[in-house]
């Protein structure tokens, strides 16, 4: 099949509300308090889905977003709705009363990982796939967001920005980002995995650098009951190695040099470079049967770690564009932008994943800027059927 083919196909996809349904929306509204209590211009559920639009659309102005939003609105009215868009002054103010909580609700409740097991890519033998990491987005230089978020330091000073770290879970087959902590840029990547690593459950298996390793997360993760794949530091002690037929190891954990050790798998092998550089790797997993996954299976399995760096650059790059930071100058507005951002991403993978599904095809297979494209251009009918969204048009 061509690639004008495949855009021609990708015409097909659906609209974010098949995503976030409306009634779904109102419900979290009501159960966050967040509910418009009164009649308005900028109604709650209305802000929802603009959220989600903004982040879908970050380098477009906040009135530009909501007139595009509203455009199927107008013209299923009696003729174009007359009159000027709400202001930026008023978009704000409803933006502060819808605040993060609903859009952190909604991204628990409907961002999960989504691949069956025709979509061989999200799969190791029976192991869905999974990878850790972190990563900082840039937000606007006040005082306000300097104060919360702070900024990376280097030897002439300050970087231009303050920056917020995140740290999450991908679904590498989907590339679908299922859980996310955010905190300030001071946050450690491992403080923020705790509050991700309870998303990890049996059938999993995690893919992690060795910069996460810690006995303490380890034990975390181990007791989720996923299996895990991690890199760790060579200084680590894993006590005597028992060499096994595939070429691994079986040494074990000690916490802090106390209690027993809890046995590991281990992996070692180089790899070596085109510029002739050498790197040792180690890696540690819970699948201790060497049977169930050799080691060269799971030394080349580590290498999809990097699926999560190409999702970050699909938030920061394809649709965020190069150093672009968030728009909002308040943190409270950065974190429904962050949110807003990573239900946008999952609505766009979602309806690929929908797309390459009725065509037999895997997802990298299609283009993610081409879909992002098409959701754009259809996003009016996110809020056709909402009667108050017309009260935005005054």
């Amino acid at each position: 099949m061509g690639t004008t083919q495949r855009r021609e196909d990708m015409d097909g996809l659906g609209v974010l509300d098949t995503e976030f349904p409306l009634r779904e929306v109102q419900q979290i509204l009501r159960e966050t308090e967040r509910e418009s209590k009164r009649k308005r211009k900028l109604p709650a559920s209305l802000m929802v889905y603009y959220a989600i639009a903004l982040g879908l659309m970050c380098s477009v102005g906040a009135r530009q977003v909501l007139r595009h939003l509203l455009d199927k609105v107008r013209e299923d009215g009696d003729g174009p709705v007359a009159g000027p868009l709400a202001t930026e002054a008023a978009i704000t103010r409803a933006r502060q009363r819808l605040g993060v909580k609903p859009l952190e609700e909604l991204f628990a409740r409907f961002v999960r990982p989504l691949a069956k097991k025709s979509l061989k890519s999200a799969w190791f033998r029976s192991w869905r796939i999974v990878s850790m990491d972190g990563t900082t987005l840039r937000t606007l230089d006040t005082d306000a967001n300097e104060k919360r978020f702070g900024r990376p330091s280097t030897k002439r000073g300050t970087v231009a920005y303050p920056q917020v770290r995140l740290a999450g879970l991908l679904e590498n087959g989907t590339r679908i980002l299922f859980a996310v902590a955010m905190d300030a840029y001071a946050t450690g990547e491992n403080t923020l995995a705790r509050k991700v690593i309870p998303r990890l459950t049996e059938g999993m298996l995690c893919l992690a650098d060795r910069g996460f390793f810690g006995h303490e997360l380890w034990n975390q993760a181990v007791a989720t009951g996923a299996d895990l794949l991690w890199r760790v530091k060579s200084s680590l002690n894993l006590g005597p190695l028992e060499k096994l037929a595939d070429g691994s190891y079986l040494g074990h954990l000690r916490v802090h040099g106390r209690g027993p050790r809890k046995p590991v798998r281990v992996i070692k092998f180089t790899l070596k470079f085109k510029t002739g550089k050498r790197e040792e790797y180690r890696l540690i997993t819970t699948i201790l049967d060497h049977r169930r996954a050799p080691a060269m299976e799971l030394a080349l399995l580590y290498g999809r770690r990097w699926t999560i760096e190409t999702m970050f650059d699909e938030l920061k790059v394809r649709i965020g564009g190069p150093k672009l930071p968030l728009r909002s100058a308040t943190p409270d507005l950065v974190e429904q932008d962050v949110y807003g951002l990573l239900l946008a991403h999952f609505g766009v993978r979602h309806e690929m994943l929908d797309a390459a599904h009725a065509q037999g095809l895997d997802p990298e297979e299609l283009s993610f800027e081409n879909a992002l494209h098409v959701i754009i251009r259809r996003l009016p009918e996110m809020v056709s059927f909402s009667p108050s969204a017309e009260a935005a048009l005054p």
